[in-house]
């Protein structure tokens, strides 16, 4: 399934333009993003690809879904450099879903950390270290919206590529396939690496470019704890089930996203189960 997320006022990097231009052709000295025509109140503006490179050999992380123009876009904006793998931070249709038809295209393997979504023998796991003429990327594994979610640092930059880990704006929804206890340490490990690492910026698999880490990562666990109290107090003033706690804790949310929302509260209560 393809990734979801709620774009709530309020909540960290909800600001900013809506159309785009402020994503497109963003980035850090190294790591370029190029926007997929595929907006929607799930995707936001629609899934950056990154391009990550400084010389003649490329590394392409998330080639979105299998949309012939933008997939073309991105083998033109290549520019005749080779593209040593495609990475993926995980894999939701909206960020895989072109993963392979691209790789044939550029003649490139795919490295994930679920099998099911690689071209090619090598994998991709939580240590990876990727050289790519003397540029690092070091993959940290950062499961919760999914089990199979990556992160993907770049020291030179001081810049994560985050998929849907971390948005651009908004928060993120646990997916059926994820896990509220891993993500709330993987948000832990990522803000205790971002201050020791004096992290810079953050690349979101949607929305645009985030500067102060730290800050950010700190309103994401805070704004997750506080969800919980709400609902906590939800189910102490009667709320019997998810749909009860979504009309409660997201009445100001578009009821058009109340689906998600309802996911992403029983993720919640399978977390506040489990305690």
């Amino acid at each position: 399934m393809s990734g979801i997320r709620i774009p709530v006022e309020g909540t960290p990097g909800a600001s900013g333009a809506r159309d785009g231009s402020d994503i497109d052709g963003s980035g850090t000295a190294h790591a370029t993003a190029l926007l997929a025509p595929n907006p929607s109140p799930m995707t936001l503006d629609g899934t950056n690809t990154w391009v990550v490179g400084r010389a003649e050999t490329v590394i392409v992380v998330d080639p979105g879904p299998d949309h012939d123009g933008h997939l073309r876009r991105v083998a033109g904006h290549l520019d005749g450099r080779r593209v040593a793998a495609v990475l993926l931070t995980h894999g939701h249709d909206d960020h895989s879903g072109g993963a392979l038809r691209f790789a044939e295209m550029v003649n490139a393997p795919v490295r994930a950390l679920d099998p099911r979504h690689r071209l090619g023998d090598e994998g991709l796991g939580d240590g990876d270290v990727i050289d790519l003429d003397g540029l690092e990327i070091r993959v940290v594994g950062t499961p919760g919206h999914s089990s199979d979610s990556l992160c993907f640092w770049l020291p030179e930059d001081r810049a994560m590529l985050t998929g849907d880990t971390i948005l651009g704006r908004g928060t993120t929804v646990i997916a059926p396939d994820g896990d509220l206890a891993d993500y709330l340490r993987s948000l832990d490990r990522l803000r205790v690496g971002a201050e020791i690492l004096n992290a810079e910026a953050l690349l979101p698999g949607h929305g645009p470019v985030l500067a102060d880490p730290v800050g950010v990562l700190d309103e994401y666990i805070a704004h997750r704890r506080q969800r919980l109290d709400q609902i906590r107090q939800a189910i102490r003033d009667g709320a019997k089930d998810a749909r009860q706690i979504v009309e409660i804790v997201y009445a100001e949310v578009d009821p058009a996203l109340w689906p998600a929302a309802e996911m992403s509260v029983a993720a919640q209560l399978a977390y506040l189960k489990a305690l």
